[in-house]
């Protein structure tokens, strides 16, 4: 965050005891400004009400109430609050410390999807500072990744007594998070404020209750921690839509991909976490912040990891590094559990670990024979589940059915030998073809033109042989893109393919159609393609490499400026030309244009063979 001196203008609110010296941002509800404090020498950062906010006084009333109970909140993870206006003054505002790290908005811009654990360790201060304030009935209603700030501190080296060189202070001292804007939305949640219908917080990370205006307690906070943590693990939102009414209406349907599925790096472990923390229904989330807490504190140490703050700033001191490390970490970690899982009994978790390594080294032969195994013996214990009432009635009816059936065939034998002894009396030849006790003529055979045998049905009529198909494995190794690619095997229903999971097909051969899960307007978002499998009784590797069809991107700005694309460093762009930009790894991606002379940046959604546009112009005033 930028603290140097700006010109001040005449738009800049006149107040008592601060000068006030530029504009560090502007929201829905209050414009933040840097000042400095008369009195006490010191710069802080003031949050003005806007003026459509205070024009009742009983909004005036209750914002300077609750502002003070908000300002009585001590917290390490909380940005403290200095001093509220008086009812009386004509600017309504809340002073605070000023911060100078990044929000997590920009670092997640500039980083994409954080390693899960770090994002585990930067939620626990989180819920911390939610779990204090809950104590104190206050809640915040507006958690999201531009209200959170990671102050970080560059290592100071110190020599100790042997000459080494170390850093200071204790690990994690270094790098802290704050919580801002605390109570800011239930402050404004007053008689009149939402009269037009306006809704009070972000939608994305709304929870239902919210939306629909019910009430509201402590647990819609932990609904948007795990709206974030999502995000921050995953590299996306939960709920996504084209404008925020379809988003709205997401988080109302509950309509969201697992964690797991779509960044499988995430795992089963904290996948279900967020899970309960993003429930429709709000008894079935934590009860409380400290509860969510205590599942990521019991992942994290089941995962090795007893110092989170460490892990937060070790990824602060050196993203690269510590990625490259953890990978490696992660990897002996979860194969480790897994094969005690395995050992104790418990095939689910093991499978679970297991596939959480096999997404950090996808090529990896032992992990993928492991995997698949546990795989298919999960598949049958699922098949066995459903199938055994089944089963157990088939039992009960085949044995009835099988006694009725010995009955009626004793039956009809008999009436058969009475027939032929009555034939023998009477001087009667009669040739015997079924396969009686007392037969004593061999069944007559026949040979095809390929040399089969044909053998006799018991009355006599010849049936064809019956030839014994094997069945084998085919294991998809590799998949790119890592997910949302189907498979239809010999023309049949496609099914979803990931990397690691096995088919069982005969020996015969086979022709498998690769496909991508189809976009809104019904056509496939990446380039299919075929592959046959030979005939044979040898388990198959399989790769799977199907290109995603490229985004359109068009950029409106001023023909003298450059402009790029973050993401894509190396990528030509040209106002008012269509880019094509190529998408490897997901059909949607979010991408941050930029204008490099003002380095004014912003967001655009791509999509696998559709145009997107952003635009740089100025827009008319209304």
């Amino acid at each position: 965050m930028s603290v140097g001196a700006a010109p001040r203008t005449e738009r800049f609110p006149t107040l008592a005891k601060y000068d006030v010296l530029e504009e560090l941002g502007h929201g829905g509800m209050a414009t933040v400004y840097r000042a400095h404090d008369k009195r006490l020498g010191r710069d802080v950062a003031v949050k003005v009400i806007h003026p459509h906010l205070r024009d009742s006084k009983e909004i005036i009333h209750r914002f300077s109430v609750e502002a003070q109970a908000v300002a009585k909140l001590r917290h390490a993870n909380i940005v403290e609050v200095y001093d509220v206006s008086a009812e009386d003054e004509p600017e309504q505002y809340l002073v605070v410390e000023l911060l100078r790290g990044k929000t997590l908005r920009k670092i997640l811009a500039e980083r994409g999807a954080l390693p899960p654990e770090v994002a585990a360790a930067l939620g626990l201060e989180l819920l911390s500072a939610l779990a204090h304030a809950h104590t104190a009935g206050v809640i915040h209603r507006d958690v999201k990744p531009e209200n959170v700030i990671l102050e970080y501190e560059v290592a100071t080296p110190v020599l100790d007594i042997d000459g080494r060189t170390s850093p200071g202070g204790q690990p994690g001292d270094r790098a802290v998070v704050k919580l801002t804007d605390f109570g800011i939305a239930k402050l404004l949640d007053a008689q009149g404020v939402t009269s037009t219908g306006q809704v009070l917080g972000s939608p994305a990370h709304m929870a239902p209750e919210q939306i629909e205006g019910g009430d509201v307690d402590g647990r819609a906070d932990i609904f948007a921690v795990g709206v974030l943590l999502y995000e921050c693990m995953v590299g996306h939102l939960p709920f996504e839509g084209n404008n925020p009414a379809q988003v709205l209406r997401r988080v109302l349907d509950g309509i969201y991909a697992s964690a797991e599925q779509e960044r499988p790096k995430v795992g089963k472990g904290w996948s279900l976490i967020l899970d309960r923390a993003l429930a429709q229904k709000v008894e079935d989330r934590y009860p409380s912040a400290l509860a969510m807490r205590d599942a990521l504190v019991h992942e994290l140490t089941r995962l090795g990891v007893t110092l989170p703050r460490g892990e937060l700033e070790a990824w602060c001191d050196d993203p690269a590094a510590y990625d490259a490390r953890h990978d490696k970490l992660m990897i002996d970690a979860l194969c480790q559990r897994a094969a005690k899982a395995r050992k104790d009994g418990d095939a689910i978790a093991a499978a679970a670990d297991y596939n959480r390594a096999l997404a950090y080294a996808p090529h990896d032969a032992a992990l993928l024979k492991i995997a698949s195994t546990l795989q298919r013996a999960d598949a049958r214990r699922r098949f066995l589940r459903q199938v055994a009432p089944i089963v157990l009635a088939t039992l009960v009816l085949g044995a009835m059915a099988f006694y009725a059936t010995q009955y009626v065939t004793a039956r009809r034998e008999q009436i058969r030998r009475d027939r032929l002894a009555a034939s023998l009396d009477a001087g009667t030849a009669v040739a015997v073809t079924s396969a009686s006790p007392s037969a004593t003529v061999a069944p007559v055979t026949s040979t095809t033109p390929s040399g089969h045998t044909i053998a006799p049905m018991p009355g006599g009529r010849p049936v064809a042989p019956i030839v014994k198909v094997g069945t084998r494995d085919v294991v998809f190794q590799a998949v790119r893109p890592p997910r949302g690619v189907l498979v239809a095997v010999d023309g049949e229903e496609p099914l979803p393919v990931e990397e690691g999971k096995t088919v069982t097909l005969d020996t015969r051969a086979h022709t498998l159609q690769f496909t991508c899960q189809k976009d809104t307007d019904g056509s496939s978002v990446c380039e299919p393609k075929q592959r046959t499998i030979e005939a044979g009784d040898k388990a198959e590797r399989v790769d799977v490499r199907l290109t995603i069809k490229s985004a359109l991107l068009r950029v409106d700005g001023d023909p003298k400026r450059t402009y790029g694309i973050r993401e894509y460093p190396g990528l030509r762009v040209v106002v008012g030309d269509v880019t094509v930009v190529p998408l490897s790894e997901s059909a949607l991606m979010v991408v941050h244009v930029v204008e490099r002379e003002t380095d004014n940046t912003q967001g655009a959604t791509l999509r696998a063979g559709r145009q997107s546009s952003v635009s740089f112009l100025a827009q008319p005033a209304p």
